[in-house]
């Protein structure tokens, strides 16, 4: 399997308002592009940078400002995200959803008081939320993509329906899917390489057609990355 030629691609997990280890990866990104000379690498994000840590505002302006340095990098929307997004829309559902999926670390992060935020209601958390998220944010969320494909490769938040092709793959299946893609035995999309976050390991796993690069930062310290050369791919880890 193998990237297009004359291209270098980095591939990083889940980073769920852990800033600390987002800065250190990417710190560990930049030495190994130095090192290894030729073309500066391309940033690929695998979706959900928010909830659960601490600093998900920060990890989004600073992330902002990565893509403003480095205009080729690209980010996939996540769960995460989109339930953000849907919530900032109005929609009050999602607003739940988010609230009980560690929103309320990203809630915080954007200034609001724990005694402010735990003494409203829906009604008033959603005014909180919408005054809160800069419309910078909203707009850099919602440019975010559902699928970066890549030579042999395929870049997706969660995973892919097995069995279906590329082009009907589902928005929900690519951002949600678990058990069903985890389980097959076999290559999920024939020919393909899958790579992708949501599910966490310990360490970054490689199946018959996946590799999954979530390692659970704000619970097991570790953020993770792969970088893709060639027929070439290696692993960057950055701990706390």
């Amino acid at each position: 399997m193998r990237v297009p030629d004359g291209r270098r691609l980095y591939a990083i997990g889940d980073i769920h308002g852990q800033l600390d280890l987002l800065e250190g990866l990417l710190a560990r990104i930049c030495a190994d592009e130095k090192a290894r000379g030729g073309p500066r690498g391309e940033l690929i994000f695998l979706g959900d940078l928010i909830n659960r840590g601490p600093q998900s505002a920060q990890v989004i302006d600073y992330l902002v400002s990565v893509q403003a340095e480095r205009p080729e990098t690209r980010f996939l929307l996540g769960n995460h995200e989109e339930v953000l997004l849907k919530a900032l829309g109005g929609d009050e559902s999602a607003l739940r959803i988010f609230h009980h999926m560690g929103g309320t670390q990203t809630i915080l992060s954007y200034g609001i008081a724990r005694e402010a935020y735990e003494a409203v209601d829906y009604d008033g958390l959603a005014a909180m939320l919408q005054a809160a998220v800069p419309p910078t944010h909203r707009d850099f969320l919602a440019s975010f993509e559902d699928i970066i494909v890549e030579g042999g490769y395929v870049f997706v938040h969660a995973g892919v329906r097995p069995g279906v092709s590329l082009v009907e793959q589902q928005p929900r299946d690519l951002r949600w899917i678990r058990h069903e893609f985890l389980s097959t035995s076999s290559h999920p999309i024939p020919g393909m390489v899958i790579i992708h976050g949501h599910t966490i390991h310990e360490d970054i796993i490689e199946q018959p057609g996946r590799i999954g690069l979530d390692t659970g930062g704000y619970r097991t310290g570790m953020l993770s990355a792969m970088g893709f050369e060639g027929e070439e791919r290696w692993i960057l880890q950055q701990r706390s």
